[in-house]
């Protein structure tokens, strides 16, 4: 995305010294035993049209297109809103009467995660709701969202060198099958 914006952006700056508008016309005349005249009326790149009908979509459509006078190019996309589908499919599960789905699908944002966590009530985790689903993240946290955060935090420092210690002495005898939760 940001690629794209850095793309017009110097397409903007640098094509005006070389682009002529679409409505001139150049009109050369030159005699040698007659009159020629020579019309040439610049090629116009256009941007594709992305249309999204529906309200209840959580895409943003964005084209855009340059035209010099020897070359043309246009470009469009859409771009999904990953947290704009969660909050519908949130709202889904809420309204048909599975309220701890629709929380558990929102905590999957690290935000919506920590201030749980800062209000005393943990997400829910393996069905479990609670004082049962705070034991659980606090046994494993690498389940968590922001997993890679609580590892940073001083006050989790004695937790991630237990975490460790645990993850090297036991990986290879608890772990045969190939499946690593500390990966």
């Amino acid at each position: 995305m940001n690629y794209f914006i850095f793309l017009i952006i110097c397409l903007i700056f640098w094509l005006p010294s070389t682009l002529q508008a679409a409505d001139s016309n150049t009109v050369s005349s030159s005699t040698v035993t007659g009159t020629t005249t020579v019309d040439r009326t610049p090629s116009t790149a256009v941007s594709p049209n992305i249309i999204i009908n529906n309200q209840d979509v959580c895409t943003t459509g964005i084209s855009g297109a340059a035209q010099s006078a020897w070359f043309g190019i246009s470009f469009g996309k859409t771009i999904e809103d990953l947290n704009c589908e969660r909050l519908k499919l949130a709202r889904s599960l809420y309204g048909m009467g599975m309220k701890v789905a629709s929380v558990s699908l929102l905590c999957q944002d690290t935000r919506v995660f920590q201030a749980m966590e800062m209000a005393g009530t943990p997400c829910p985790i393996d069905g479990k709701i609670g004082d049962a689903a705070k034991q659980v993240w606090d046994k494993e946290p690498y389940r968590r969202p922001d997993y890679h955060e609580w590892r940073g935090k001083k006050e989790n420092h004695d937790k991630v060198v237990k975490l460790d210690t645990f993850s090297s002495e036991d990986k290879d005898k608890s772990y045969n099958d190939g499946w690593n939760p500390y990966e």
